[in-house]
Formats: C-alpha cells, sequence, structure tokens
C-alpha cells in the first residue's frame, strides 16, 4: 500500500486517467495523498504571438478545473498545474515531493517513441520511486 501517489495527467485523445485513478484508489492506504498533476508545455515564442492575449491563462485555469473536478472523485486528491517539459517537470517535481508510487498512462508505442521516447518511459527510466504504467 502506498502513502504518497503521483498521477500524471495528460489530456491526449489516446489516454486513459479514469484507469490511473482506479488503481490508485486499490493500491493508496486510506490515509494517502494522491495528486493529479499536469504538465503544460512551452508554448514557442514564434506561435504564442498568433494567439489571443489571455490564452494561456485562461488554458490554464480550465486545466486547473478539469483537474480538481477528477480529484473530488478520490479521497485526499489534489490538482496540481505546472509548466515545462512533461517528462522532466514530472520528474523534478517527484523529486522535491517525494511520492512512493507514480501511476502514468499510455498510449501503444509507435515509430516515433522509438526515435523520440515518450514520457511514459522517461518517468520509468529516472523515477527515484515505484512507476506503475497503465495502458
Amino acid at each position: 500500500m502506498y502513502h504518497n501517489i503521483l498521477i500524471p495527467v495528460s489530456f491526449d485523445s489516446d489516454r486513459d486517467v479514469t484507469a490511473p485513478m482506479k488503481l490508485a484508489e486499490v493500491l493508496a492506504t486510506p490515509e494517502a495523498q494522491v495528486t493529479l498533476l499536469h504538465v503544460v508545455e512551452h508554448i514557442p515564442g514564434y506561435a504564442i504571438s498568433y494567439m489571443p492575449e489571455d490564452y494561456l491563462a485562461e488554458a490554464r485555469q480550465a486545466i486547473q478545473q478539469e483537474l480538481e473536478d477528477m480529484a473530488a472523485k478520490l479521497p485526499n486528491a489534489r490538482a496540481v498545474v505546472i509548466e515545462g517539459h512533461s517528462g522532466r517537470s514530472i520528474l523534478e517535481w517527484a523529486e522535491i515531493n517525494k511520492p512512493d508510487l507514480i501511476i502514468i498512462a499510455s498510449h501503444r508505442p509507435g515509430m516515433s517513441d522509438l526515435l523520440l521516447g515518450s514520457t511514459a518511459a522517461q518517468v520509468v527510466r529516472h523515477a527515484q520511486c515505484a512507476v506503475h504504467v497503465v495502458r
């Protein structure tokens, strides 16, 4: 049983967030802290100039609200939104906050994952705690 569980959440259409949340319920102690974490990737400077001025603030607020709604379905869960590169930021957050388990969803790997690597693969290789990958 785990006391501090991190669930990185991606809103990609091919990722299932319900499976990691169900697994967290099974593996968590009754008093466990569960964190739903979303990493907002940086938008390149050349692209941001074409977006409305308040786009980033509104997008972040919508993501935060969606995560809070999801967290409300789990006991002792909280929602956290950070900015950065997905894999690196998840690992940095985990290093600071010391979860004893990361439950991360993964899609079926394709050729681009073999060449570039995926977020789940990066977390599995470098996390300092147990990692459970859910497909």
